[in-house]
């Protein structure tokens, strides 16, 4: 199934009683479709951005929702006609996340003319990178809202739901974790997925195989933390989206961006955009080397990190691996006022 970010706006003068009916109502319809709400946000109501049908605000109710195209339809088609609603939104998760990222690194730019284009490299984790070679300038924005959509969708119907998932290891090291998987690699199906930080570790592989290695964990006193992922990413089980990946990233238009940027794949330099496409395609199988793309950059005198987007986990997986280094986390307007370069 996909995942999907979904926005309906209510008139000014919905009561509460009424957008609880409005929730409701449109997570049956999702229900009902074999679809399933993941979570509900009342956003409450906000100021818009112009006059729709005389309101000046609205009622925002937000759905986080797991299904295939069909859900997004029958919401669309009873919210097209609900005199309840001023506007609604349906968005692929993936694009979603990367817009606001994206959203930010140009109101830093354009808003207070700060210039980020002189940062030595751009990098970012997974869908990350998408977000990090857009503001860089190798791809622009249509461009990449259309890959990501196609990679997402990709991603969510590469492996039936339940045959895969993801496990956090934590407190160990790759050297250890890279013994057990080989010691186990006759009867288990598992990779490192991400090398986040010192101690932070993520397996991805078939849900069995998981369980089985979590015993073993637990024999060698290992921590760890299943997931609660929609899909097994960044192994081999991915390999359906591998071969829809490899065909639509060679149909786009890749530009030769002025800043470097750092590759998930292997925590170097990417040199061209030939380089770039074919490390795109092999991030979908392969393991996210956040950890060293980080202590790299630390090593080419890189000794200012700023985040970009929703949320601040980069920051903390940076603070992690050096403590020394400066890190700042953008993801509203005061950060942006209070940033320092």
């Amino acid at each position: 199934m996909n995942l999907y970010e979904h926005t309906i706006i209510a008139r000014q003068d919905a009561s509460p009683s009424e957008l609880k009916q409005l929730t409701e109502k449109y997570s049956n319809i999702v229900e009902k479709n074999k679809g399933e709400v993941v979570k509900t946000e009342n956003w409450g109501l906000l100021n818009l951005a112009y006059l729709i049908k005389k309101n000046k605000k609205g009622s925002f109710i937000h759905f986080k929702i797991k299904g295939k195209g069909k859900v997004v339809s029958e919401l669309e088609k009873n919210e097209a006609i609900d005199k309840k609603l001023l506007r609604y939104l349906t968005v692929n998760t993936q694009p979603a996340i990367f817009l606001v990222s994206y959203s930010i690194y140009n109101v830093i730019k354009k808003e207070f003319n700060i210039d980020l284009s002189k940062a030595k490299y751009f990098a970012g984790h997974s869908l990350g990178e998408y977000s990090a070679l857009s503001c860089a300038g190798y791809l622009n924005l249509s461009e990449t809202l259309k890959i990501l959509r196609i990679r997402g969708d990709a991603m969510q119907n590469s492996v039936p739901k339940g045959e895969g998932g993801m496990v956090a290891v934590l407190g160990s090291t790759v050297e250890i974790i890279e013994k057990i998987l080989k010691d186990n690699e006759q009867n288990l199906s598992i990779q490192i997925a991400n090398d986040n930080s010192e101690g932070q570790i993520v397996l991805s592989g078939k849900t069995d195989d998981l369980d089985k290695l979590i015993l073993i964990l637990k024999e060698n006193t290992i921590k760890n933390i299943k997931l609660p992922v929609s899909a097994p990413f960044h192994c081999r089980l991915m390999n359906k989206t591998t071969n829809i990946m490899s065909n639509e990233l060679n149909k786009l238009n890749f530009i030769e961006g002025e800043n470097k940027l750092i590759s998930n794949v292997t925590a170097n330099e990417i040199s061209n955009t030939s380089e770039l496409k074919d490390l795109l395609v092999k991030q979908i199988e392969n393991r996210v080397r956040w950890r060293e793309s980080v202590i790299n950059m630390i090593n080419n005198d890189v000794n200012h990190f700023i985040e970009i987007g929703p949320g601040k986990v980069l920051s903390g997986l940076v603070k992690r691996i050096n403590k020394e280094v400066k890190i700042d986390a953008i993801n509203n307007q005061g950060d942006i006022e209070s940033l320092k370069i």
